[in-house]
């Protein structure tokens, strides 16, 4: 029983050590950055409002999460998010048996741009920049609108989520 728990140590160590699992170093890592600032951004869309949503959500989650100091002034700043909201497009999605459109799907995609105080771009990866989704039709047209209305601040939240996150990971050493 004792000369096998060696044998055992050993074959737990190899199957560890062969599984796959390692430490992930972050590549082009951003250095001692600590502070944010975030532009007013544009909208290139016919949707009234939606670059306030995303500025809000892009504000609500470094505050929330943070690992940066959001920062008023760009010039204090280590990093600079500024650009426009680019698309927001609405499809119908499913239909009832007489063709009214029971469900929708709005789709945004943002143009954000990152650099830092020496005004060097950062790259953020463009996936983490569109996301769609689905909200409910009715009958009646005010209860449709909000319904768009919340999908938007829904979408608005999971993109800035995903733009703090991209961030995070040039940062964390």
């Amino acid at each position: 029983m004792l000369r096998s728990r060696p044998a055992l140590a050993l074959a737990l160590a190899l199957l560890v050590g062969g599984c796959g699992y390692s430490f992930v170093r972050y590549g082009g890592g951003l250095g001692d950055v600590r502070r944010i600032a975030i532009r007013g951004l544009g909208n290139d869309t016919f949707e009234p409002g939606v670059e306030s949503l995303v500025s809000d959500a892009l504000t609500r989650e470094f505050r929330q999460r943070g690992a940066l100091r959001l920062v008023d002034d760009p010039a204090a700043a280590d990093l600079v998010i500024g650009g426009a909201v680019r698309r927001v497009d609405v499809r119908r999605r499913s239909f009832s048996s007489i063709l009214f459109a029971l469900e929708y799907e709005v789709r945004m995609e943002l143009g954000l741009t990152v650099s830092q105080r020496d005004g060097t771009p950062v790259p953020i990866d463009t996936n983490a920049l569109a996301e769609s989704e689905r909200y409910l039709a009715s009958a009646d047209v005010e209860v449709t609108r909000t319904n768009r209305q919340e999908a938007l601040r829904r979408l608005a939240g999971v993109l800035a989520g995903r733009v703090h996150d991209a961030l995070y990971e040039r940062i964390a050493p």
